[in-house]
């Protein structure tokens, strides 16, 4: 079956204007499936889009070039097992970039006043928080609505859907005592990098939507290629309170919690 958009397919003799917009066609397919899937593999791309690992990897380094996607060391969270590392390509801020219509610049600079006109410092960093709470908070019900008609299993996967559709193309997966949040695209990541309140706030918010405590393991504002949240299996807000409680007496007491 021929590969719609794969030039290496096209018909001998065809026009070079429709074999130049093949070409972009396919490297941009390339380029959106490593943003809504994460970091990838050339064998990954491949099986996704229907295309010969010799065709990505051409297409990959047509991207490499234009500073679109970059290679780098797959993260493995656990114990390393033998072998070399497999290599993954990610999406460059430079590539990011030509998939967000975000006003970065008017963001950052509004979120700078808030923080400025309350005296800067401390006080301007609580307020940035203030700022980061509030915007989530507005858009709460939605997702309420969302993880309350479905099982409490299968809230993470409701979660992930439901940041999808606001654009963060986001992923649930299982992992060892619990499952991982995995948002493969953030809108704000240029301005979260500048003030990591937006990321804090937005980790409290899963906390408070799953009813658990919840961990970020990376975000693509320090430089991952993805924001990975893990939530527990089976820990609710009593058994996260419990453990809070339980770390304080232990310092309280001078010994280091656990």
């Amino acid at each position: 079956m021929k590969n719609v958009g794969e030039a290496s397919e096209a018909p001998v003799g065809a026009p070079q204007e429709e074999l130049a917009t093949g070409e972009r066609s396919t490297r941009n397919r390339v380029a959106r499936s490593i943003l809504d899937h994460g970091p990838s593999t050339v064998a990954d791309l491949a099986a996704r889009l229907g295309l010969t690992q010799a065709a990505v990897r051409r297409h990959l380094d047509a991207l490499a070039a234009d500073d679109v996607v970059e290679s780098r060391e797959k993260k493995v969270y656990g114990a390393r097992t033998r072998g070399r590392p497999a290599k993954v390509f990610a999406l460059t801020d430079c590539g990011r970039d030509a998939f967000e219509q975000s006003y970065d610049k008017l963001a950052a600079d509004a979120l700078r006043w808030i923080s400025q006109s309350v005296g800067g410092g401390e006080k301007g960093e609580a307020a940035v928080a203030a700022f980061a709470r509030a915007r989530l908070a507005a858009q709460a019900e939605g997702y309420r609505k969302a993880l309350e008609s479905v099982p409490e299993q299968q809230r993470t996967e409701a979660l992930a859907k439901a940041l999808s559709a606001d654009g963060y193309a986001a992923t649930a997966r299982s992992a060892p005592v619990g499952e991982q949040l995995c948002q493969h695209h953030c809108p704000v990541a240029h301005v979260a990098e500048q003030f990591p309140q937006l990321c804090e706030a937005e980790t409290e918010f899963f906390s408070r939507l799953l009813g658990t405590h919840v961990q970020r393991l990376a975000t693509i504002a320090h430089g991952d290629g993805v924001c990975t949240t893990f939530i527990p299996r089976g820990e609710t807000k009593q058994t996260a309170q419990t453990t809070q409680a339980e770390a304080t007496t232990a310092s309280t007491a001078g010994r280091n919690p656990a």
